[in-house]
């Protein structure tokens, strides 16, 4: 990746500027080097806001950088894309992060042969720690690589094939607010049995943490992590099946899979 080039940002949103400040979280890139878009009436007062550079103007944006996030809404994905069309040259790599617009649609409105990612990231990016799904219109070029060693600077990063970018937005985008009520819930039942707020929310996202690090540092599987705290007649076997009682992976699986089913409808 070469750190001098500039990074376009179309959509200042959640997700984008979670993308810009973990790019710079990484130490790869600095503020001065990522232009954001936002409307007019959502741009900061100071355009150089925490040195980001802020404008409304989205071929402006493009012109100045060489790799172009899209992370627009939907609805207005082929709208922006046909603005911005005549400012992208064969230098550019377009990133998008548009649920539900394919490569083939971008690659149509854009009319350039260039690399062309889907990818699925999560709000974690913010921190260095989203899972990341990829998906390209060309795995085997340089441009491949670096978006994938651009990812790999802000978490894990999974290559797949486009047909699963919903998928990963169900799994991946959307889950982390799956586990994130997760541990709310933790945290609520932690209060009920005698912790402050504060103190059952630490121990509970701190257990999450650690459950996860198990499996993937030591690529187990959870029943094997599970069989290791569960003893005949014990608390955790008795806590677990009132659980499942009560619906708890049903509930999960349900709620992924609707999800899943809702970005498939346009």
């Amino acid at each position: 990746m070469n750190v001098s080039e500039k990074i376009a940002i179309i959509g200042g949103g959640n997700i984008g500027m979670s993308i810009a400040q973990g790019l710079v979280a990484s130490h790869v890139y600095e503020p001065q080097q990522i232009i954001i878009t936002r409307n007019t009436s959502d741009l900061p007062k100071d355009l150089h806001e925490n040195g980001f550079s802020f404008t409304d103007d989205n071929k402006k944006a493009v012109a100045s950088s060489r790799i172009v996030f899209i992370a627009v809404l939907p609805q207005l994905a082929h709208a922006i894309l046909r603005d911005i069309a005549p400012s992208i040259t064969s230098n550019h790599v377009i990133i998008s992060i548009v649920t539900g617009v394919f490569i083939s649609e971008i690659s149509e409105i854009i009319s350039q042969d260039i690399c062309i990612a889907r990818a699925m990231p999560n709000t974690a990016i913010k921190i260095r720690e989203s899972m990341t799904c990829i998906a390209s219109n060309k795995k085997d070029c340089q441009d491949f690589e670096d978006i994938i060693s651009l990812f790999n600077a802000l978490g894990k990063t999974l290559v797949i094939d486009e047909p699963l970018i919903t998928s990963a937005t169900a799994l991946g985008s959307c889950g982390i607010a799956f586990f994130l009520r997760a541990i709310r819930a933790a945290s609520q039942g932690g209060t009920q049995i005698g912790f402050h707020a504060e103190d059952a929310q630490l121990i509970a996202a701190q257990t999450a943490k650690g459950a996860a690090e198990l499996l993937l540092q030591l690529h187990t599987h959870p029943e094997d992590e599970i069989d290791k705290v569960t003893t005949p007649h014990g608390v955790t076997i008795a806590g677990l099946n009132e659980m499942e009682h009560n619906g708890f992976s049903s509930a999960f699986i349900k709620g992924i899979v609707e999800s899943y089913l809702k970005a498939t409808k346009k």
